[in-house]
């Protein structure tokens, strides 16, 4: 049962993505601020769906940390959950993307349209300046640029891997970083088409001001969302039906701490 239900909501999702990019097209005609609103649509579309087929709900904490105007918002990253759920969140938020992306049909308009960050991996230096000038005119238009800092799906539990650049970013942009903590790889867990009921914890971190070091922010943001973050899977302990990946967590937890 539990494997029909998570292949009947991946069909979904695919499915009606599709349906909601082509029948929102001619928003694509529109000025940006007229159409952006089928975007957080889509992600509270895609909850519903999580919610009443797969039993996967939400709770959201931290919202009164959440800061206006332009800033970075750096999440952790365990699922593919967080790369939509969190959008309903921020008012105009944009992702730093690969460059081939746009090449997609139909998808590629939309991030073009949403004035999404390409950047061109084949090409470091340039791209790394192009960005940079571009999330530069992200944070003056008061957007929120959110990043996943370990670049890639890390599976609940395992040894974090933050990268730096993030730290350049905080740095140049001089603007407020949103600490995000999380516990989605519980129940959707990194590469596996299963996705487990249960609630899913997301929490907005007290910001990080600007002026800091670049090395000092790196070391108070991992710190800060790694901490949240393991708090967060430890109360899924405590749910009326706990999910299996806790036993996977808790492997990976003693593999790091033996890595470490």
């Amino acid at each position: 049962m539990l494997f029909l239900r998570s292949s009947i909501f991946q069909v979904l999702f695919y499915t009606v993505t599709l349906a909601l990019m082509v029948i929102g097209s001619p928003l694509l005609l529109l000025p940006h601020r007229w159409g952006w609103w089928i975007v957080p649509f889509w992600a509270n579309v895609m909850l519903f769906l999580l919610r009443l087929v797969v039993g996967l709900k939400v709770e959201v904490r931290g919202k009164e940390n959440i800061p206006q105007g332009g800033y970075l918002v750096a999440s952790k990253h365990q699922s593919a959950w967080e790369t939509f759920a969190l959008i309903p969140h921020f008012p105009s938020v944009t992702f730093i993307l690969k460059r081939e992306l746009r090449w997609i049909p139909i998808f590629g308009w939309y991030t073009a349209k949403y004035r999404q960050i390409p950047i061109n991996r084949g090409k470091r230096a340039a791209a790394l300046a192009a960005m940079i000038e571009a999330a530069k005119q992200a944070i003056a238009d008061e957007r929120q640029i959110l990043i996943f800092p370990e670049g890639t799906r890390r599976p609940a539990g395992a040894e974090p891997q933050f990268k730096f650049g993030i730290a350049h970013l905080y740095r140049d942009l001089d603007c407020p970083v949103l600490p995000v903590a999380l516990n989605a790889g519980l129940y959707w867990p990194r590469a596996s088409w299963v996705i487990y009921p249960g609630t899913v914890i997301v929490e907005f971190l007290p910001p990080i001001a600007p002026g800091l070091g670049p090395r000092a922010f790196h070391v108070t943001l991992v710190e800060t969302i790694e901490r949240a973050t393991t708090r967060l899977c430890e109360e899924a302990r405590n749910a009326d039906n706990p999910t299996p990946m806790l036993a996977v967590y808790d492997r990976n937890r003693k593999a790091a701490g033996a890595k470490a």
